[in-house]
């Protein structure tokens, strides 16, 4: 039987770092990387792209099945590849938000979905970034991170990133919105929000980007005996 390749999983809530940590590891070990996040968004952008009905429930799974994704973290920032077309802006567009929205809530692209992310696992290895990538996705991964930083701090740092871009936002509203939606994925019923029973749980609260980086690496030599 071949060798499965190692999988690294970061879970958390929203501003706890583990897109930045992820793509760091990724870069740092040579693995591919999976966004978990961004794939409704992908799904979406394929479908209006398709000209699909986003209602077509099998015709949107079909969509979400056939997609050759790529995420680049060469860059300072991660490049999103979609059927060989750079879609890194795209997927942020209102449009495709809305539609991912819609597209999310249709369990036959949530299961198609589950089967292209698993897809990802190839060798040397991957680092999956989401919410349930160790609870529901890789729950055999020999690697499992739940990372996390008060809402405080998360709104803190999601309020600084924002003004850096010249967006003005009242850092009382971001707070309101983290902490909402820290409910809302911890209570809903498809892959809740929590740590998985055997994932280290790292609290980045008082931690810098390369403090974080470091734990990390130290349990992935660990555990993966590099």
């Amino acid at each position: 039987m071949a060798e499965q390749a190692p999988v690294i999983t970061i879970d958390g809530p929203s501003g706890s770092g583990k897109g930045t940590i992820a793509k760091l590891l990724a870069e740092k070990l040579g693995f591919a990387l999976l966004d978990s996040g961004a794939l409704y968004r992908l799904t979406a952008l394929a479908a209006i792209r398709a000209e699909a009905d986003l209602e077509d429930e099998a015709d949107v799974a079909r969509i979400a099945s056939g997609m050759d994704i790529f995420f680049d973290v060469s860059g300072e920032e991660v490049a999103v590849t979609l059927d060989e077309d750079d879609v890194t802006r795209a997927i942020r567009m209102e449009d495709v938000s809305m539609a991912a929205s819609r597209v999310a809530a249709l369990p036959m692209v949530r299961a198609a979905l589950l089967e292209r992310q698993r897809a990802f696992r190839k060798m040397p290895g991957l680092v999956a970034d989401g919410r349930d990538m160790g609870t529901t996705v890789f729950p055999d991964a020999p690697v499992k991170v739940f990372l996390t930083a008060s809402a405080e701090e998360r709104a803190q740092r999601r309020f600084n990133q924002l003004q850096e871009k010249g967006v003005s936002v009242s850092l009382r509203d971001l707070l309101e919105d983290i902490r909402a939606r820290d409910e809302r994925d911890t209570v809903r019923s498809a892959s809740p929000l929590r740590p998985a029973g055997d994932a280290v749980q790292l609290d980045s609260t008082e931690l810098t980007i390369s403090q974080v980086l470091d734990t990390v690496l130290e349990l992935v030599r660990d555990r993966l005996k590099m």
